[in-house]
């Protein structure tokens, strides 16, 4: 039922038997249809499945080239392939990503009640070397509301104890301080 309708319902008849009248009501009437109907366009737009005109900020938001051309059930496919990823982001999908960057065992931690996570490098000692790639690559995949903190294994006395070296077989390594600490030769 079309609002000019529902609006002259609410109007006594002899009112409508003015021209004058009964054009605003129908002009007001046509305006609200129109409207509701920009109203309930823009709503569909935020959901892929009703998505027409929107679906070109679909693309733009998820980084794709526009399909302008092509039909919008394979606009849609697209755009819902890239939201499902690479499927559900788990502790262990982060551990595996963290482990393919760090050569070595990782552990993850979630902490649900701060909203984050804890990467900790387990067995090898300092910055593992392509650390910024593998930041990058975590913060793509984690939902965005997670923090995450890094915890990287620096070399302990007691590491260094429990290797038995003396100070010259040491000194042979001609380590920088910032080469010694992170510990890193003593894993090679």
């Amino acid at each position: 039922m079309s609002r000019t309708e529902v609006m002259r319902g609410y109007v006594p008849r002899y009112l409508l038997t003015a021209p004058e009248y009964a054009a605003i009501i129908d002009s007001q009437g046509s305006e609200f249809d129109s409207l509701r109907d920009n109203i309930v366009s823009i709503l569909e737009q935020f959901f892929i499945h009703t998505a027409t005109w929107g679906l070109a900020r679909w693309e733009e938001f998820l980084g794709l080239d526009s399909y302008a051309g092509k039909p919008d059930d394979q606009r849609r496919s697209r755009i819902i392939s890239k939201l499902r990823g690479v499927g559900t982001v788990t502790v262990e999908m982060i551990k595996n990503v963290a482990e393919s960057y760090a050569n070595g065992t990782v552990e993850v931690e979630e902490l649900p009640t701060e909203y984050s996570m804890v990467i900790t490098f387990v067995d090898q000692h300092g910055i593992p070397p392509n650390y910024t790639d593998l930041q990058a690559a975590i913060a793509e995949i984690i939902p965005a509301h997670l923090a995450v903190s890094y915890l990287l294994r620096y070399l302990l006395w007691s590491e260094l104890d429990a290797k038995n070296l003396t100070w010259d077989e040491l000194d042979v390594k001609s380590l920088a301080w910032n080469e010694f600490e992170l510990g890193g030769w003593i894993d090679a």
